[in-house]
């Protein structure tokens, strides 16, 4: 069994405070290097970097930021979290993610799906009426890229390639590759189908109600015959941890009402609020939010880990503005104490 492993990312939204007051696109790109090199210090396995193309994000060009982050860093992977493969060219993409393995003396993965924004389809010239053929098209070249120096290829979507040098070729003999999912259960399936990772974006809820989709997962990488031992899943989603369950609530809660009040509005919810006094049974083991101590943590973790056989936990700690200080106590506790917990726990 792979060991379990531990990781943060960032979206790098710099949404207004509760003052109305934004973070500078240039310190908000410091902060995101200044988390990945503390990640990378504390010993967690894995750090990633959102696509997003608004004024309200930093991450348009992810793959230049994590190239920033690979100079900084010496041991931990590097990853998108998400790429948006269906409004993007698959080679100028892998020819990011090959350089970015080379500047990182191999410790890139990449994470390609669809994305929760809608904004790059416009931008990129992509109609939301193909969406999941593009998808679909899209995904199979990026494989083929993986697999050939040199592609002939043909689709609807682009132009063809013919006897196409790809380069540079990266120091890992293939990338490796998760496909994102959210809630849909044809994506998960389409991952067990092709034999690739699953990464799971949750946001809150039960985990029961997504034990389906990895059961899905599972079963279509069985019945299409792939080695399901060398088959990983992970799991993302809003985190934060404090010294004490209460602690962490408290010092998350405005935090997250900015952020998803915020957000809320794109998807036509006007208003978004909650309390701490509300979010306080979300500490519990049976509930997604990964909220609370370090050890609750691990307990969600654990029980998770129960349903999904999952094998990577990564979290998003600077969401809604939550001060650069804190996310480092943050990931000092998820390196120092949550990790230890759960891989004592599955040792045995």
């Amino acid at each position: 069994m792979r060991e379990f492993e531990f990781g943060v990312y960032s979206l790098g939204e710099r949404i207004p405070d509760a003052n109305g007051n934004s973070r500078t696109a240039g310190s908000r790109v410091e902060d995101i290097i200044q988390m990945a090199k503390m990640a990378d210090e504390a010993g967690l396995d894995i750090f990633g970097v959102g696509e997003h193309h608004r004024l309200d994000f930093v991450t348009s060009s992810y793959a230049m930021l994590l190239a920033a982050v690979a100079r900084e860093t010496k041991n931990i992977k590097l990853t998108s979290t998400l790429s948006v493969i269906s409004t993007a060219d698959p080679v100028r993409v892998y020819e990011d993610f090959a350089t970015l393995d080379l500047l990182s003396n191999g410790r890139t993965e990449i994470i390609l799906g669809r994305g929760a924004f809608l904004e790059s389809f416009s931008l990129f010239g992509a109609s939301l009426n193909d969406y999941n053929d593009l998808f679909e098209e899209k995904l199979n070249l990026f494989l083929k890229l993986q697999e050939q120096e040199v592609v002939s290829w043909q689709g609807n979507f682009r132009s063809p390639l013919q006897n196409a040098q790809i380069a540079p070729r990266p120091v890992q003999k293939k990338l490796p590759l998760w496909i994102g999912v959210g809630g849909t259960p044809a994506s998960a399936v389409r991952a067990g189908r092709l034999g690739l990772n699953m990464a799971l974006g949750l946001l809150g809820g039960r985990p029961e109600s997504v034990k389906p989709l990895t059961d899905l997962y599972w079963q279509s990488a069985k019945e299409a015959g792939h080695d399901v031992s060398k088959l990983r899943v992970s799991v993302t989603g809003h985190s934060y941890i404090a010294q004490t369950g209460e602690q962490a609530i408290t010092e998350f809660v405005p935090h997250y009402n900015q952020y998803m009040g915020y957000f809320s509005k794109d998807r036509g919810i006007p208003y978004f609020y909650t309390t701490a006094e509300q979010l306080m049974p979300q500490r519990a083991a049976g509930q997604i939010l990964a909220v609370g101590s370090a050890e609750e943590l691990a307990e969600k973790i654990l029980y998770q880990h129960e349903l999904f056989g999952h094998s990577r936990f990564m979290g998003q700690f600077d969401m809604g503005g939550q001060p650069l200080a804190r996310v480092e106590k943050s990931i000092d506790l998820l390196a120092n104490k949550v990790a230890p917990i759960v891989h004592r726990a599955l040792s045995k």
